[in-house]
């Protein structure tokens, strides 16, 4: 039986939230190595700010703003994910001073500036994490839809800053893993239908039968080998997201892209009310108005 839709829309907000918390959670510690971590915190479990950005307890990255700079183009495109709209919205969401802002994403979009096109180059050298961050309104806005046409929205996205063929296959793959979960299937089946497929037709994404994936870079490849070596092989929300972050590295995106897969997963009553209690209330509540305006239909 297919689930309620307001089962898929509880699903859909936690993503939202979870993506917020991961990249809360992780900000605090991105770009420090595990054994800085655990001299400073022993092991960092709790939102409080601080970092490299300096940031107030609660506050979001670019993984979080840009998501939502991404999800109110949609929403004001009822739906669609139409490449000159999503530029148009990162680029003002560069030009309001964001707290951070990835070396790939400014180079582009500067480049958006001049020439007016909405699509990047195809770059050998883009294959950061930048698109795959901020992919969730997509996988929202498109759910329901067939799954070649999935693909195609999240390239529009995808290409505005990271025209890449390793960035797209990640930035696919967790779109369609995410509307997996949406639906209500287990993490064996999308582990079948979407993990192994991945790494067959891409194996420098194999996550097993290698070292822990440590201080992961901003290389998309070494961002979800992390991501998939906590999330499937740790398991829980709270659990997952904080083995990833204490990996350190770009810890902020491996836990939003962490957070984002386990709220979809395992929905609402699995995140933690102590970092609900921390996060910005202005993101959270911004959050979880798009995941229920982006969603489309059940």
């Amino acid at each position: 039986m297919a689930p309620a839709r307001a089962e898929i829309l509880a699903r859909a907000e936690a993503a939202y939230l979870g993506l917020a918390l991961g990249d809360a959670l992780g900000a605090t510690v991105e770009f420090m190595t595990p054994r800085e971590i655990a001299r400073e915190f022993g092991v960092h479990r709790d939102i409080t700010g601080g970092g490299w950005l300096r940031l107030k307890p609660g506050r979001v990255t670019d993984d979080t703003t840009m998501s939502l700079a991404l999800g109110e183009a949609i929403i004001n495109d009822r739906g669609e994910v139409r490449a000159l709209s999503c530029a148009r919205a990162f680029d003002a969401w560069m030009r309001a001073k964001p707290v951070d802002i990835g070396n790939t994403v400014r180079r582009n979009l500067v480049a958006f500036r001049r020439s007016g096109d909405p699509e990047a180059p195809p770059s050998e050298q883009d294959a950061g994490n930048g698109a795959a961050m901020r992919v969730l309104p997509v996988a929202l806005a498109s759910f329901g839809r067939p799954e070649a046409e999935v693909r195609v929205c999240v390239r529009a996205q995808a290409h505005v800053t990271h025209h890449n063929a390793m960035s797209d296959a990640a930035c696919e793959f967790l779109a369609l893993a995410l509307q997996d979960f949406l639906r209500g299937d287990s993490l064996r089946e999308v582990f079948l239908r979407r993990v192994q497929p991945l790494v067959t037709a891409h194996p420098a994404f194999a996550f097993r039968g290698r070292p822990r994936r440590e201080y992961p870079s901003g290389w998309v490849v070494e961002t979800l080998q992390a991501v998939l070596q906590s999330f499937i092989d740790v398991g829980g929300f709270e659990s997952c997201l904080v083995d990833v972050v204490n990996r350190g590295g770009d810890a902020d995106t491996t836990g939003a892209i962490a957070g984002m897969l386990c709220g979809a997963l395992y929905g609402m009553a699995a995140l933690p009310p102590r970092w609900l209690k921390a996060l910005d209330p202005k993101v959270r509540a911004a959050c979880s108005d798009q995941a229920r305006s982006l969603l489309g239909p059940c």
